[in-house]
């Protein structure tokens, strides 16, 4: 079941931004969604939440300031998706650029999982032989890492962002946002974002230390298009902090002052690095990078991000463009057999999946794509040579999915071998014959935790809109706004004739929608001379569909700006539709 709901609006928020010179329908669109005062949407660096107040920020960048002055060896051990990789790659420009001896590793994930394993420790201190582990997106939950890494005589600095565990490993210093104690008011923070914090502090404290004299600073503004495409790709939440970040990396983008990795990235999908979007962040470019890591191994994407050079950037986007076309090969191959089998289950309140055939780099994938289509928490699990499972998650927003995990593991002690993520996707690991006793458990508790009313599909809109809202201008106000996880970008619904339509690209639906337009906006093109009550044309696609449409449907959808041909017009992206009343 799916019904609309529209947000509310705060009217004297409406009337205090359209004071401060935003149009009525920007002034709508973000009032709903929280903005109360112009200066939220003002990009302005200075409003960034200070470093310091980052729980154990400053001591971390006196030690590593410490370690670079002393020619020690320093290593990022990084995680294998867009998150980890932009921190890795915002770690090592900026360390560089500070003068320290630095490399990296990132685990493959097929060989040695996820985090600062004991194994990984190891294999750093045989191949690289680092004074330093300095773990980016990953390492509140490695214990036994660091422990190794202790043992060995390596110091561990710890930068994340996930939630800990009820112990924290025993590293020379960790910084997250989430650990006990931090008072750090983003707790969205992403770990590039914590990775940029760590920098910005670092060179506060070199810059005390007299290293810059004579010769100019850093420019950490330059890696924001890097912290920009990791905070979008890993689905944090887009509160005041990180929507500066953001909007500052999409400005160095749209400006042609990109890391040539991420120009790359965009040209090779044949985006215009110009208007570069949140979308292309999350849904372009982020992909394509984290194919690497879901298919082969995230250097790839890595060396993608920290190259100068931009034909060997074009070169590996190249390389990760197909890459990305053969994980969605693959993904269609899994989600086609996941239908089959639950053609033959009653879903839940859950839903859990195995196949010994899956890819384990794309089952994250699997069950985002079946946690929309079913709108539950969904695991889908792949066979990891080992003797065991790894399974990856998705849940829906009333569910806190990494919570959950934690009251299944504490009733069923010696089920789940390992898990760790957030409120809407978490990972975990199981032996080879626990899956059915992890599927009724997580069953179990996911029947406590939500109502039938939580599992009933909400389709969030800002309302109708009316045919003088209904422009490209506004379209493409909303093109060049920052949107995202918690700030989601403004979906609309409306009742509408289709007048045709046709299938391109032999999947999808190309419509021409008309709608009656009101005798009060005579003056638009499609109405009739004298204000009499005319029709609106406008064009609208939508995706992944190729069965043709009812003659009168009610439709949510995104207003978008297409480019063909050296023209832009409107279009309507269709999200959901039903048959008209």
């Amino acid at each position: 079941m799916s019904q609309i709901v529209t947000r509310e609006v705060d009217a004297a928020a409406v009337a205090q931004l359209v004071a401060g010179g935003l149009t009525p329908f920007m002034a709508r669109i973000y009032a709903a969604r929280g903005i109360i005062r112009t200066e939220q949407l003002t990009p302005d660096l200075s409003r960034l939440i200070p470093p310091a107040q980052l729980l154990h920020v400053n001591t971390m960048a006196a030690l590593l300031a410490d370690a670079i002055a002393e020619g020690k060896n320093l290593l990022i051990v990084a995680d294998y998706d867009a998150d980890g990789a932009t921190a890795c790659a915002v770690g090592l420009r900026a360390l560089r650029g500070f003068g320290a001896q630095v490399d990296y590793l990132v685990p493959n994930r097929f060989e040695y999982g996820y985090g600062l394993t004991p194994e990984i420790v190891q294999l750093a201190a045989a191949q690289k032989k680092p004074d330093v582990l300095i773990t980016v997106d990953n390492g509140i939950a490695s214990i036994e890492g660091v422990a190794e890494a202790n043992r060995l005589g390596m110091r561990v600095l710890v930068t994340d962002h996930h939630l800990p565990g009820d112990r924290l490993p025993d590293a020379w210093c960790i910084i997250n946002p989430n650990q006990p104690g931090c008072t750090f008011p983003s707790k969205s923070l992403a770990g590039v974002g914590v990775m940029f914090y760590l920098m910005l502090a670092l060179r506060a404290e070199m810059r005390t230390r007299g290293a810059f004299a004579g010769q100019p600073e850093p420019n950490l503004g330059a890696l924001l298009d890097l912290v920009a495409l990791g905070t979008v790709a890993d689905v944090v939440r887009l509160d005041d902090n990180n929507r500066l970040l953001v909007q500052h990396g999409l400005q160095r983008i749209r400006a042609g002052r990109a890391q040539p990795g991420i120009n790359a990235l965009l040209n090779a999908a044949g985006r215009d690095c110009r208007r570069a979007s949140t979308y292309d962040l999350g849904f372009v470019a982020g992909p394509r990078l984290n194919a690497a890591g879901r298919l082969t191994d995230m250097s790839l994407g890595i060396e993608c991000l920290i190259t100068d050079d931009a034909a060997r950037a074009a070169e590996i986007a190249r390389e990760l463009d197909q890459l990305n076309r053969q994980r969605r090969n693959i993904e269609a191959d899994m989600q086609e057999s996941a239908l089959a089998t639950i053609e033959d289950v009653t879903p839940g309140y859950t839903l859990s999946l195995f196949n010994a055939e899956w890819h384990q780099g794309v089952i994250g994938i699997l069950a985002s794509r079946l946690r929309e289509r079913f709108h539950r928490p969904t695991f889908a699990f792949a066979a990891a040579g080992n003797g065991e499972l790894k399974g990856s998650g998705r849940s829906i927003s009333a569910l806190h999915l990494r919570d959950a995990l934690d009251l299944v593991s504490k009733r069923h002690p010696r089920l789940i071998l390992r898990f760790g993520g957030h409120a809407a996707a978490a990972g975990l690991t199981l032996r080879a014959d626990a899956f059915d006793e992890f599927r009724d458990a997580f069953e179990a508790v996911t029947r406590e935790l939500l109502t039938p009313a939580d599992l009933e599909r909400e389709w969030i809109t800002d309302g109708s809109l009316s045919p003088k809202e209904l422009t490209l201008e506004n379209a493409v106000s909303l093109d060049n706004a920052v949107w995202g996880q918690g700030f989601a970008e403004p979906r609309f619904h409306d009742r509408f004739e289709v007048a045709a339509q046709r299938i391109v690209g032999e999947r999808h639906l190309k419509l021409q929608l008309r709608r009656e337009a009101s005798p009060l906006e005579g003056h638009c093109k499609s109405s009739p001379p004298g204000g009499r009550r005319g029709t609106q044309a406008v064009e609208a696609m939508l995706f992944g569909h190729a069965d043709p449409l009812p003659d009168e449907i009610t439709a949510t959808y995104r207003l978008g700006a297409n480019h063909y041909n050296g023209s832009t017009t409107l279009q309507l992206i269709l999200e959901h539709w039903q048959p008209a009343d």
